[in-house]
Order: C-alpha cells, then structure tokens, then sequence
C-alpha cells in the first residue's frame, strides 16, 4: 500500500515538473508562429490591398528587391515550381527581440490566381521535393487557398524558396479559363519596425519626443535606456524609453530637437513585392498550332516543286 501510494506521489512529480517546463518554454521561448506572416493572417483579410500593395509592407518600412521566377506557360492539372529569390548580405546580424544579434530570417507571400494552389505532396516531382527541403507551407486562411505563406524560416539557408504549384484544370473548374494570369510576391528578410497595434519595435530608430538638453541617461536593469530630457518649451521633464537594440548616438549634456534621432537604425533587412505573368495553355491550341505550322511547311514543299515542275516544263517548251 505504502508502494502504491508512493508510485501515485512520484508520478503526480513528474507530471506537475513536465507541465511547469511547457509552461517555462512557451512563456520563454516565443514561438515560430508568433513572428510574421501571422501578424497578416490575424490582421488583414487580404494581404494584398486595392492599391496592390501587400500588407507586410506597413510594419517592414524598409525596402528590398524580391524576384519571381514562374514559366511562361504551364498546362491544366500540372505541378510547376515558382521561385522566390530574397536576396540580402549573408554575413549581417539583425537585432533580436531580447536586444542581443542574431541571424536573420526570411518569409514570403505568394498570390496566385484563383483556381491555383499548393500542389499535394504526392503530386510534387522528386526534382522540386529536393529543392524544397524541410519548408512547410501554409494557405493565408481557409477560404484562401491560392495564397501560400511561408517563414520566418533561417535566410542563410532558404534565401531561394520554391514554391510547388498546381494548375487548374478547366474542363473540371469552371471558373478556370486559358487565359493569362498575374502572380504576385512579397518577400521579407528580418524583423519589422512596427507592430501591427502600430507599437515600435526595437528594430527601428528612436526619437528625441522633446525640444531641449538631456539632463540625465539612465541604463535599465534589463536592457535599454531612459533617456530624461529638460523640455525648453514648457519647464518640465520628458523621459524616452529606449528598448534594449539601438545604440545611442547622444550624450548627457547634449541639445536636442524634437524627432531627432537618439539611436542609430538597427535594421538590415527590408521588404520587396514584385509580380510576374504565367499563362494556362490549352493543349488543343498548341496541337491546332503545330498542324498549322506542319500545313504551311507542307504548303511551301509543294509550292517549290511545283515551281520545279512549271520550270522543267517551260524549258522542255523552248527545247521543243
């Protein structure tokens, strides 16, 4: 009985010590799925505005090259791969979180035309799964199938991300046409300057909210600054917190003007949107095409031997 009820004990131990480091790594360790593109998918309905602007483009300010690369022409019901080159320098370091520098990763938003989505696993030829490696993709929500999200997922490795696609097929969709489609991307490499509830982050640089001299700089236990200002304009004190990141390009002592910088720019990274064009081919319109070019071919063959003909039977006339 005592056996038993220590066996009870010990187990109820280790379940309260299992459940305490869960508890530890979620509050410790954010999660993957709270950086971006979840921001978006929480906030924005569609994260391609009227204006053609993608979402992720209010909290990245700065701005980075993003290139598409998709065929010109694809066939019903086909897998093909569109590929998402981010480029940025492989050696910088961002700004992290906890203040501390760190590599820097990369996502992207791929908006494909209705009908077009991600292609089933055991749809994807070998070739592309190798290119694809580990990434797991995701739709931008339900009812969004044809928008694929992807990241924050290590830069240094996934720099070029290939998307496997799958084609309509309109003899089955009929809200499929032949026709020519728009593709459209935004890439991001690193974290953004804002949040979407519009808060900075410490990725950004922070500015003087004060016309006057700075009477005092304080260090805070946990990283960051209080910057205390001596505002000229009223006689009071202003205090700017400054988040542990950005470095200080002032000093006690020193004048400054209000919005005028307090830190350098911690940011390295940036965002990019770029569009493309792909085009459903029907495979009726390029067999009708091939018989045409092959009738013109044989048309020309029998146009020269005719001329061949009529010459040989004008000179046989003048020989005559």
């Amino acid at each position: 009985m005592q056996n038993r009820n220590l066996n009870n004990l010990l187990l109820e131990l280790v379940t309260r010590l299992i459940f305490i480091i869960i508890i530890l790594n979620l509050t410790n360790w954010p999660s993957i799925s709270e950086a971006y593109p979840i921001f978006a998918q929480q906030s924005y309905v569609n994260p391609r505005e009227a204006t053609g602007r993608i979402v992720c483009a209010n909290c990245h300010l700065a701005k980075k090259s993003v290139d598409l690369e998709v065929p010109q022409s694809v066939f019903p019901d086909t897998v093909f791969e569109a590929v998402v080159k981010i480029p940025y320098d492989l050696q910088v370091k961002q700004v992290l979180a906890n203040g501390k520098k760190g590599s820097i990763n990369v996502g992207a938003v791929l908006i494909l035309p209705e009908g077009f989505e991600l292609a089933p696993p055991n749809r994807i030829p070998p070739k592309i799964k190798e290119k694809i490696g580990n990434l797991f993709f995701q739709p931008y929500s339900n009812d969004k199938k044809n928008i694929l999200v992807i990241g924050p997922v290590p830069g240094k490795k996934y720099s070029e991300i290939v998307f496997p696609i799958l084609s309509p097929n309109p003899s089955i969709d009929k809200e499929a046409h032949f026709l020519k489609y728009p593709i459209y991307v935004g890439g991001n490499r690193g974290r953004g300057q804002l949040y979407p509830d519009g808060n900075r982050s410490n990725n950004t640089v922070y500015n003087s909210s004060a016309t006057g001299k700075i009477k005092k700089i304080l260090y805070k236990e946990k990283g960051g600054y209080e910057i205390v200002i001596d505002d000229i304009s009223n006689g009071y004190e202003v205090i700017d917190i400054i988040p542990s990141g950005p470095e200080l390009i002032i000093s006690e002592g020193e004048s400054v003007k209000t919005d005028q910088p307090l830190t350098n720019n911690p940011n390295v990274g940036g965002f990019g949107q770029g569009d493309a064009e792909i085009v459903l081919q029907d495979p009726l319109r390029i067999q009708g095409l091939l018989l045409f070019f092959g009738s013109v071919i044989l048309a020309q063959i029998f146009l020269v031997l005719k001329k061949k003909q009529f010459e040989k039977v004008q000179l046989a006339e003048m020989n005559f």
